[in-house]
């Protein structure tokens, strides 16, 4: 059987190659198998498919389906079982400790249901902290916090306590932390799944103007049919395999 038949995901990449564009991240025949005593569970199975430059894509499937897992082999903060990811035409996999890092500091932005902010830290600090780590001068960090607080509505709390803010504003500055060192990819796993409909709206709106803005490649899990509306392409992952590929 071809691949294409095996993997739709594959499918809907390869139509239309003639204008395609420069692959940013792309899976080849990804499986992840978690073992115990008792059984093995096979999570992902024989996943093929590329996202594109400026591609913005949904992940969607039920709980246990397999999606977050998925961004985190995507992510390099877990490893597959076989198969490889590649970012751009460099193999994941064989990233030392120290270039696995550098990847994901400075190449990817992250957004989860929950924000992990950190709650005793202000906003702006919650921005400012991973640019520190990358190596940025903090005068320069703190700058480039305020802009982002700024383009994500909250520069008028930005000497407030995370843990102080609403859940949506809370998202909002997790947005803007996902933003600070500039990545090229931006991986969000259920980013809406937290707030309310009126809340989740605001920050599906938010989502697709920083995705433009900011030229990014986005990777987006969700249960919200609304954001999967929104994508360029929505792929369905079923029992760790994909089943369908919408355009």
């Amino acid at each position: 059987m071809e691949d294409s038949a095996r993997n739709p995901g594959l499918a809907a990449t390869t139509e239309g190659a003639g204008e395609a564009s420069e692959v940013v991240l792309r899976a080849e025949r990804l499986s992840k198998i978690f073992h115990s005593a008792r059984e093995n569970v096979v999570v992902l199975e024989d996943l093929s498919f590329e996202v594109r430059k400026g591609e913005f894509m949904a992940l969607v499937g039920e709980s246990g389906a397999g999606k977050t897992t998925l961004l985190y082999l995507l992510a390099a903060l877990d490893s597959p079982s076989s198969g490889e990811v590649y970012f751009g035409v460099r193999r994941v996999g064989g990233f030392s400790a120290v270039e696995k890092a550098i990847y994901r500091g400075r190449e990817l932005g992250f957004v989860w249901q929950m924000h992990y902010l950190l709650p005793e830290f202000s906003a702006l600090e919650n921005i400012v902290l991973p640019q520190l780590i990358a190596g940025r001068d903090f005068g320069a960090a703190r700058c480039r916090a305020r802009e982002l607080l700024e383009e994500v509505g909250l520069g008028h709390v930005a000497e407030r306590r995370a843990g102080e803010l609403s859940g949506g504003e809370q998202q909002r500055v997790a947005l803007g932390r996902a933003l600070a060192n500039g990545p090229a990819v931006l991986l969000a796993d259920e980013p809406t799944g937290s707030l309310d409909q009126h809340t989740a709206g605001q920050v599906i709106e938010l989502l697709q103007r920083l995705h433009r803005v900011h030229g990014l490649t986005s990777v987006l899990a969700t249960h919200n049919l609304e954001l999967a509306g929104r994508a360029d392409r929505t792929l369905r992952l079923v029992n760790g395999r994909f089943r369908e590929a919408v355009a």
